[in-house]
C-alpha cells in the first residue's frame, strides 16, 4: 500500500425527497375536540390552533427529544438491560455497521504503531485501520522509517517480498516530484504532509485467524510551503488488506487498493500553505478502534 501518490478524485452525489415532507392545498380542517367531560365530546368546536404555538409545541418536542437521547446516551453501566421495575425488560439496540462500538482504543504500542488488537473481527477492523494510517504517513518516505513500519505490520515472509519492490517504488525521482530529496527529508521552511484518515472500515470475510478487512479512508498529500509546486490535496480511497493471527497480534498477508468512493467536494476555500503548516504541527493523529 502506498498513499504517497494519490491525487484521485471523485465526484458522486444524491438526494432523495420526502414525498410527505411539503403538504399542498388551501383548506384547514377544522377536528371538533371535547371541552368538559360532560358533553358528547363535539358540541363545543374549537378554533384551529395558531401557527406560532404550534411552531413552539413542535420546537418544544423536539428539544425533549434530544434530552431523551443524551440522558439515554449517558445510561452505560446502570443496569440499563435490567427491567427496572418497569415490568419491560429492555435491550441494547445491535451496532450499524458504520457505528463505533464504544470499545477503548488499545493501550499497547510496536514502535509508534499501536498493537494488541482483540482476536476477533473489531480487533481486525481496529488494526487494519490503524495500519492503514502508518502506510500513509510521512514515515513511508524514508528508507529506514519505511522499513519498521512494514516489518511491524506484515508477516515477515510478506515484509521481506515488499521491502524491495518498495525500495524502487519510493525512488529519488519519485521524491523529486514531492520536493523531497533522495533521503526522503524535507526542504527548509517547507512542510511535507502525507496523512490517512479513516472514514469506516467493512469486514470483507472473517475465519477465525484471518480476516479480510476493507478501510474507507480520505488522505492528505502534498508540501506546504512558500515557493511548494505540489500544493496539499486530498484523495479518497479504499484499501482492502488481508490479515493472519500470528503470536504477535493480527499480521498483514497482502493488499489491494482502488479509488473512490469519494464525494463531491465542498465549497470551502483552499487554505494558505501556513495555515496548512500550522494545523499539522499542532494536531495529531489517532489511534483507531471500532
Amino acid at each position: 500500500m502506498s498513499h504517497g501518490d494519490d491525487s484521485g478524485y471523485g465526484n458522486d452525489s444524491g438526494r432523495t425527497d420526502d414525498a410527505y415532507s411539503t403538504i399542498g392545498g388551501t383548506r384547514q380542517t377544522r377536528t371538533r375536540l371535547p371541552d368538559g367531560e360532560g358533553g358528547d365530546g363535539y358540541n363545543a368546536p374549537r378554533r384551529p390552533a395558531r401557527a406560532s404555538r404550534s411552531l413552539v409545541t413542535m420546537a418544544g418536542v423536539v428539544v425533549l427529544l434530544i434530552a431523551a437521547i443524551a440522558f439515554a446516551n449517558m445510561g452505560g453501566g446502570r443496569g440499563d438491560d435490567k427491567d427496572n421495575g418497569s415490568g419491560n425488560a429492555g435491550s441494547k439496540p445491535e451496532a450499524a455497521s458504520t457505528a463505533a462500538t464504544g470499545t477503548k482504543p488499545v493501550t499497547g504500542k510496536n514502535g509508534t504503531i499501536p498493537s494488541g488488537f482483540a482476536h476477533d473481527e473489531q480487533g481486525a477492523q481496529s488494526a487494519a485501520s490503524n495500519y492503514a494510517v502508518a502506510l500513509g504517513s510521512v514515515g513511508m518516505f524514508k528508507k529506514d522509517s519505511r522499513h519498521a513500519i512494514v516489518n511491524t505490520i506484515y508477516t515477515a515472509e510478506a515484509a521481506a517480498k515488499l521491502r524491495g519492490p518498495q525500495d524502487a517504488a519510493y525512488s529519488t525521482e519519485f521524491l523529486a516530484k514531492l520536493g523531497l530529496d533522495p533521503s526522503g527529508n524535507t526542504p527548509q521552511g517547507s512542510t511535507f504532509v502525507s496523512r490517512t484518515i479513516p472514514v469506516g472500515t467493512k469486514v470483507e470475510a472473517f475465519e477465525g485467524n484471518t480476516a479480510k478487512v476493507s478501510v474507507w479512508y480520505t488522505g492528505l498529500i502534498g508540501m506546504s510551503g512558500a515557493g511548494s509546486t505540489d500544493p496539499v490535496r486530498t484523495s479518497w480511497k479504499t484499501w482492502t488488506v488481508q490479515l493472519s493471527w500470528t503470536g504477535d497480534g493480527w499480521k498483514a498477508l497482502s493488499d489491494t487498493q482502488k479509488d473512490g468512493p469519494a464525494p463531491v467536494p465542498g465549497d470551502v476555500a483552499a487554505s494558505t500553505s501556513d495555515e496548512i503548516s500550522k494545523a499539522v504541527e499542532e494536531y495529531g493523529g489517532f489511534t483507531y478502534a471500532r
